[in-house]
């Protein structure tokens, strides 16, 4: 039951696009309380942003990968297991984790019948692999959102009550001021513009960066007037950093989000590891080249596994290669540098890639509230369905 302050909600982020859909859902329960709700959990800067005092930094869980989690599985173990007893004494009136399932769906499994609506934002890509995942999960959470709207379905028929929101990249369209980053960076309105994009986890940056700067050293050859800017986030801002400053023309650096979001506005064209930052491009109307290496044996499990013919989700939606894409061993700078000057000197193949984003921006859409507030009005009747605390939900909270 929500206190004389409003409810009080356990976030639980693991990666920088969770921590975003974190902090948006914040602000938007805010919105929706009249600023009557509390939080707590563990998330990024956006969240902090929002006034969370993270239980431990949000960094440590940002890993992905069978032989990255490997080393480091002890400590996540020592995580949940604190995570869990969190909630356990705060009883919060709802739970919410935001995607990274292998942390969160393991603190979900802990608090099963501890009295504690269970919510999961972003569904597992059931779709594309693991049909199986769909009733496992529907075994533990209470509800899901998701962001695609042919979702549902999949966890409707296991009985798993879910919501479509929407996609988070529709919110906030066409705010971001790409002329003001140029103007204040001193880049002219018409040089050519690369943003380079090289991923939120460790492993992915570490792996992309080298052939990322290779691409830029062809490029610079062949477009000697070109300008830089790389964008990156909290968790990996330090290396990244570290390596750009040895890399020719002495790429912007932008971490801010609003900095970033301006900065893939200023961008003629992208170069970009695969992920959510692909629809950030597509809702800025800058094309892109998707690139993505994964650690070899990760790969060859995921070869395996995955049942889709892409892995950008435009692609996806459309069902056609609208966004070049280089994985794994296509994934050379030749090709790249390849790809990303077409985009900078054919008008034409521009145009006709920005033409696809919005077709798949407007499947990813619809009418109504914006995603976050969507997910918001979601969260708060969750919680005020749910059964008031027996004494028995509240020894099982405490246990």
């Amino acid at each position: 039951m929500a206190g004389v302050d409003g409810p009080l909600v356990f976030l639980i982020a693991g990666e920088p696009s969770g921590d975003l859909l974190g902090g948006r859902l914040m602000a938007a329960l805010r919105q929706r309380t009249g600023g009557r709700v509390r939080f707590a959990g563990v998330g990024g800067e956006e969240m902090r942003g929002q006034g969370l005092n993270s239980l431990f930094p949000m960094a440590e869980l940002a890993v992905m990968g069978l032989v990255e989690v490997l080393p480091r599985l002890p400590k996540l173990i020592g995580r949940i297991t604190q995570t869990v007893a969190a909630v356990r004494r705060l009883r919060p009136d709802a739970l919410v984790t935001i995607d990274s399932p292998g942390f969160n769906f393991r603190v979900a499994r802990r608090l099963k019948g501890a009295g504690i609506p269970l919510i999961h934002y972003v569904a597992p890509s059931v779709w594309a692999w693991r049909p199986g995942r769909a009733r496992k999960i529907a075994s533990f959470l209470d509800h899901l959102l998701v962001l695609l709207p042919f979702e549902p379905p999949f966890f409707e028929r296991e009985g798993l009550a879910t919501s479509f929101v929407g996609h988070p990249a529709i919110e906030g369209r066409g705010a971001a001021d790409g002329a003001a980053f140029r103007r204040a960076r001193g880049i002219g309105a018409e040089a050519p513009l690369l943003a380079l994009l090289p991923g939120s986890r460790r492993g992915e940056v570490t792996r992309l960066l080298p052939v990322f700067e290779q691409t830029l050293r062809l490029l610079i050859r062949r477009l000697p007037d070109l300008n830089a800017v790389v964008a990156t986030v909290e968790p990996v801002a330090a290396l990244v950093r570290d390596a750009v400053a040895r890399w020719p023309l002495k790429p912007i650096v932008v971490q801010d989000a609003s900095d970033r979001s301006a900065a893939l506005a200023a961008a003629d064209v992208a170069l970009a590891a695969s992920g959510t930052v692909t629809l950030e491009l597509a809702v800025a109307r800058t094309p892109m080249v998707v690139a993505y290496r994964m650690a070899p044996l990760t790969m060859a499990l995921a070869r395996r596994l995955v049942a889709v013919r892409f892995i950008t989700l435009i692609n996806l939606v459309l069902d056609r290669p609208a966004i070049p894409e280089f994985i794994q061993e296509t994934c050379r700078a030749e090709a790249l540098a390849d790809a990303v000057e077409k985009l900078l000197v054919d008008p034409g193949a521009r145009a006709a890639q920005i033409e696809a984003m919005e077709s798949a921006l407007v499947a990813l859409g619809g009418a109504g509230p914006e995603p976050s507030l969507r997910a918001a009005d979601v969260v708060l009747t969750v919680i005020a369905a749910a059964p008031p605390a027996t004494e028995a939900t509240i020894r099982e909270r405490n246990r």
